[in-house]
């Protein structure tokens, strides 16, 4: 019998918007975007992040007065819902659950749409509850958190974690829109911030030396978290991500190599180790620091290079050091990081600030001693100084 092969492709486009006071009741974003879809008005289910309620417990009655407002686009079916925040929200399947639950309940369909407010857990997991839910129904993310606004926010991807792996559960389903709405972020704790901020160093010493050279020339300023540079950094940082998910060839990750987590193997399983009690961004800062020194330690990078990067992360208020680090089952969490992409090993490295490779191959030994150095700084907490550096007396970046 002859061979049939199938082929054809899809043109995915959705919106990532920049806003501040989006529930005001005369502001037009949202609505707008509801209009978008067409023939109105379109029924949601709005899902916040508990910790967001906690710092705003008014949230839930501006959103129910600005459907009202707007009710010839948008239709609130059923109470707003409040979800556990944080990684408890990956943990298991609750919120998955409950959201596939909301939408049988209140009979949403494929046409209708969930709001997503909260962290970039909280998105996640609401989001892969709205992508499996009759396959799939059109999610809103309006993240609040410096991490969810200028890297989980904007992507493509939703999960949880499970089975004692971290994102071990989830899809690829592209948002309908974003909505980054800097107003949320004048409540977050100084290590969220941070968090959000090691992600921007990370997505700058692979992709961008311009970038990196503003984050360390307005260091000081993103350390004290200010307004101005906080939202440069948070939409230069959104504008990386989105260039390579948009023009990288793979936004669905099908290869074996994915370039945007540079410093994750180690991280992920350093949260796993920790039960979280390391959050993504601090374990994220300890991972590049590690791969920044065995980038060093092969001869990718230079010494100057090496002490600009770990400077900036020290100066930053990001750790480069945690106890944890003396658990680290180094093949084992390069093993389950293969795993987790498929294929052949891909581990993203340095070749100097702004430029990357991916190597298939770490050598066990090289990469100990590096493990070594990070575990004699012996810190006694979270963000302190490294004395690999000289992070304390740097006054400008090395030119």
């Amino acid at each position: 019998m002859p061979t049939l092969e199938q082929r054809f492709s899809i043109h995915y486009r959705f919106p990532v918007f920049f806003h501040r006071n989006v529930f005001r009741c005369h502001d037009e974003l949202l609505a707008s975007v509801f209009a978008r879809a067409g023939t109105s008005p379109h029924r949601f289910s709005c899902f916040i992040d508990s910790g967001v309620l906690e710092e705003d417990p008014g949230l839930i009655r501006r959103i129910e007065e600005y459907t009202q407002h707007n009710s010839q686009v948008m239709q609130l079916c059923g109470p707003v819902t409040r979800v556990e925040g944080g990684e408890a929200s990956k943990a298991d399947s609750t919120v998955v659950d409950r959201v596939v639950e909301y939408v049988k309940d209140y009979r949403l369909c494929r046409h209708s749409f969930v709001l997503a407010i909260g962290g970039g857990a909280v998105i996640d997991a609401v989001g892969y509850g709205a992508a499996i839910a009759h396959r799939g129904i059109r999610l809103i993310r309006m993240p609040t958190t410096v991490l969810a606004q200028n890297d989980a926010g904007v992507g493509v991807k939703n999960g949880i974690n499970g089975l004692g792996r971290k994102n071990f559960i989830g899809t690829f389903a592209p948002p309908f829109a974003v909505i980054n709405d800097f107003d949320f972020l004048a409540t977050l704790p100084p290590r969220e911030m941070r968090s959000g901020i090691s992600e921007a160093v990370k997505v700058a010493l692979i992709k961008d030396d311009d970038f990196f050279t503003y984050l360390y020339d307005n260091r000081a300023e993103l350390a004290a978290f200010k307004s101005g540079p906080m939202e440069e950094m948070i939409h230069r940082c959104a504008a990386l991500h989105m260039s390579h998910i948009g023009s990288g060839g793979d936004p669905f990750e099908l290869g074996s190599a994915r370039p945007l987590d540079f410093g994750h193997w180690s991280a992920h399983h350093l949260e796993e180790i920790t039960d979280g009690r390391l959050n993504h961004g601090e374990a994220v800062s300890i991972g590049m620091a590690l791969d920044s020194l065995y980038s060093q330690a092969i001869g990718l990078i230079g010494e100057e290079d090496l002490r600009t990067i770990l400077s900036l992360l020290a100066q930053l208020g990001l750790p480069l050091w945690h106890s944890s680090l003396a658990r680290l089952d180094l093949e084992g969490a390069l093993g389950a990081f293969q795993e987790h992409l498929g294929g052949d090993l891909a581990i993203t490295l340095l070749t100097g600030i702004g430029s990357k490779k991916e190597v298939n191959y770490i050598d066990s030994a090289i990469m100990r001693e590096c493990l070594e150095k990070l575990v004699h700084c012996r810190h006694e907490a979270l963000g302190a100084a490294d004395p690999l550096t000289t992070a304390a007396t740097v006054e400008g970046r090395p030119q």
